[in-house]
């Protein structure tokens, strides 16, 4: 877990002391000097109270220009970001016709996929030419062609799993999911640290919810012995089923799941493993099949393996993975198979496409460049930053790595210091994290260049200056070192 300074922490809540202060300030102001205004709800409830959208009005609006940011350009290496004014201190912001060529760091363009490829490009344009860009259609009905039946006969053998059912969005995948699999009478338990998605599907489940520390498969242990002795709530009957719910690389920390511990505590506790592949399917392993790969955990010990196409894929949507009977069953109970439209055909063939790339079955080695680069460039931008003496999240061989930043006005002056130098950067705040672990998530491609990402050490290097966020000292350069007569490893 993050340990915060405490000077920082001291520091942290009391500017957001300061904003909540002024922010009801303003508020009661607004409310003596605007109390003669009449509205128009003619008896209706207002739809939006005052107080529900406070951190909006108050906080989020000063900075939202840090947010959002439309581009007009493929999420490569390097993207044309739209230039926005405002004239009314933030709270709208329109776009002009200039744009800014920005080095990318904040897309999940993981193998560089998301741009032009000369293998994937033409067969996804000649998909578009023959289906059309939508199947205008649920799977069930008119919505299922030929290539999503491919598709999910090339996930399912990829991730190593007898079968597989896609959906057209990712974050339906698990919101919609988990409510099928476990009902009333069950139990999940899920990392402290999951995504909302997997967070709303639990809740939407009906089923009883317990949550263990992040990443630390000792309490998961704890948790279950006590679960399972206690029983359902008031009856005390043993629980119907238990389904543990991790992440392969989690989203906003970057650090990678603790998985054959954990797989190992669910085999002895009879519980079933739902895996989140979101961040780590293409991402990490020999040949990017990710977490299980990586730490060499059998497939078949994994009950429900979850993945999205929108990181490393270059496409859309999600996947689960697993036994014929289990996928049988969703296809026949689960409303976002039942019920939302297909995923685009084009955007199935991009998905093939990209995976047979990774393979090797196009021709090329490009595949086993691409991951080599990703992890090589992942590796490199994490030692780096470290270097310098920034808080850097996550775990080796991760592409997501957060750069702390603690103070909320160390958020705006961050990101707009890196968009003046030419620097794409998302920054991440409260309520996505706790209030006081506001961060820098920085995502690496494939397709970075190593003078790509030289350049974007020295404006991180150079904001995190200015703004005070290397809360380490920095490693001494070599010139120094050798100077000192320190041997070097």
């Amino acid at each position: 877990m993050i340990t915060i300074p405490y000077l920082t922490a001291v520091s942290t809540y009391f500017s957001y002391g300061l904003l909540f202060a002024f922010g009801q300030l303003r508020d009661y102001s607004r409310l003596i000097f605007d109390w003669w205004r009449t509205n128009n709800l003619q008896g209706y409830a207002p739809i939006c109270l005052a107080h529900e959208d406070f951190y909006i009005r108050r906080l989020y609006h000063r900075i939202q220009d840090c947010f959002g940011r439309p581009i007009s350009s493929a999420p490569d290496a390097w993207i044309d970001v739209v230039e926005r004014v405002s004239d009314d201190n933030n709270k709208t912001l329109k776009r002009t016709t200039k744009t800014s060529r920005c080095l990318n760091l904040g897309s999940y363009n993981y193998l560089g996929f998301g741009s032009f490829d000369e293998y994937c490009t033409p067969r996804v344009i000649e998909s578009l030419k023959k289906f059309s860009a939508s199947t205008c259609s649920s799977r069930v009905d008119a919505g299922t062609t030929s290539v999503h039946a491919e598709l999910e006969e090339c996930v399912a053998k990829y991730v190593g799993q007898p079968a597989a059912v896609v959906f057209g969005m990712g974050y339906a995948t698990n919101s919609a999911i988990i409510p099928v699999l476990i009902g009333k009478g069950g139990l999940i338990i899920s990392d402290s640290l999951n995504h909302t998605s997997i967070v709303n599907g639990a809740r939407g489940s009906g089923a009883t919810i317990r949550v263990f520390q992040h990443n630390t498969p000792a309490h998961l242990e704890k948790v279950l012995k006590e679960q399972i002795a206690e029983g359902q709530p008031r009856t005390h009957r043993p629980w119907k089923k238990i389904i543990v719910v991790v992440e392969g690389i989690y989203s906003m920390e970057g650090e990678i799941c603790h998985l054959p511990e954990i797989v190992s505590i669910c085999k002895k506790y009879k519980a079933y493993v739902y895996l989140d592949e979101a961040h780590s399917i293409g991402a990490i392993g020999k040949t990017g099949r990710g977490v299980c790969e990586l730490l060499g955990v059998d497939t078949a010990d994994v009950d429900i393996m979850m993945g999205t196409f929108t990181k490393s894929f270059g496409s859309c949507g999600g996947y689960i993975a697993g036994s014929k009977d289990l996928i049988q069953y969703l296809k026949h109970q689960c409303p976002a198979h039942l019920y939302a439209t297909s995923i685009s055909t084009p955007s199935a063939t991009q998905i093939i496409s990209a995976i047979r790339v990774i393979l090797g079955e196009d021709g090329s080695n490009r595949g086993a460049q691409k991951l080599a680069r990703i992890r090589e460039n992942s590796n490199f931008f994490r030692a780096e930053l470290q270097k310098m003496g920034f808080e850097v999240l996550g775990d080796n061989d991760s592409p997501v790595m957060p750069i702390m930043l603690y103070n909320p006005a160390k958020i705006p002056a961050f990101s707009r210091e890196c968009l003046r130098e030419n620097l794409a950067v998302v920054v991440v705040g409260f309520p996505a994290t706790p209030l006081l672990l506001a961060r820098a998530r920085i995502c690496i491609s494939a397709s970075h260049s190593r003078e790509d990402l030289i350049k974007a050490l020295q404006v991180i290097s150079k904001a995190g200056d200015l703004t005070g966020i290397k809360y380490f000292p920095a490693a001494p350069k070599k010139q120094e070192v050798e100077k000192n007569g320190i041997k070097l490893d």
